[in-house]
């Protein structure tokens, strides 16, 4: 009944969030601020569950603190791009194209196309922050949630480092029309996704000592399948065949996501 209630609380929190993000998506005629919530909302999810709990441990402050950090990161990096970039192109296709086949309004749009899609996946791959947490033990955390604590904080760290060297990489007019190779992009095409499910893995090792955390696997496990086969890489990737000649050769001797040495072509 626990497990129960904290997640129909958390459901509800999430529900209140989105429709608020929604409202003011309407209101600035523009969804992508959807996306920059994409990343905060998982902290928010560790939050409710964490103020649920009677008695939080360490664990517990692992899970809020390590999301909380990647989560308000994310958020900041995607909103910093949506205001040098503007408005995502792809959502104002996608709501040309519902307004001309449904006769959708744009507030429908945003609620059935991004809110309602966005919503329960948030929920599904932040699972490890909140199964996690709700078991009272074990208290102390063992050697499988240091690592994975470890291994969050690496995959932190290189998601920074790869989103800081891509946008430097943007903000010299040279590089324009280029793919960037150099960095932490030489050894995989989207180093960026790689460090993110590192951090959903090892978060999920912390929460995996404890039974109820260990049904949080199918989060991290959905979220590289993601950002490997769906919604990530393979976009990005089409969009970028399409623009940048150049791209083929970099897919031929770069790895699409384990960071590897470059093939030799």
């Amino acid at each position: 009944m626990e497990l129960a209630t904290i997640l129909l609380v958390n459901a509800g929190v999430a529900a209140v969030a989105f429709f608020i993000v929604w409202l003011i998506s309407v209101r600035i005629k523009d969804p992508t601020l959807i996306d920059s919530y994409w990343g905060l909302g998982m902290p928010v999810l560790a939050l409710s569950t964490y103020l649920q709990i009677d008695e939080p441990s360490m664990r517990h402050w692992l899970l809020l603190g390590i999301s909380a950090i990647w989560g308000v990161r994310l958020w900041g990096y995607m909103i910093r791009r949506w205001r040098v970039q503007g408005p995502d192109r792809r959502y104002e296709r996608l709501y040309e194209k519902a307004k001309e086949s449904k006769g959708w309004s744009f507030g429908l749009f945003c609620a059935i196309s991004v809110c309602a899609t966005q919503m329960p996946l948030q929920f599904l791959v932040s699972l490890p922050v909140q199964l996690g947490q709700i078991d009272s033990v074990p208290v102390t955390v063992g050697i499988i949630g240091w690592i994975g604590a470890a291994i969050a904080i690496f995959g932190l760290i290189f998601e920074c480092i790869a989103d800081w060297q891509l946008s430097q990489f943007k903000k010299d007019a040279s590089n324009k029309g280029k793919v960037m190779q150099a960095g932490l992009w030489r050894y995989s095409r989207h180093p960026n996704y790689f460090g993110e499910a590192l951090v959903w893995w090892g978060l999920y090792m912390i929460a995996a000592e404890s039974f109820t955390g260990l049904f949080a696997i199918v989060g991290p496990a959905f979220l590289t399948w993601t950002l490997m086969k769906w919604s990530g890489a393979p976009t990005m990737e089409y969009r970028m065949r399409k623009t940048k000649p150049e791209y083929a050769d970099y897919i031929a001797r770069t790895s699409g996501f384990i960071p590897m040495p470059p093939k030799k072509i």
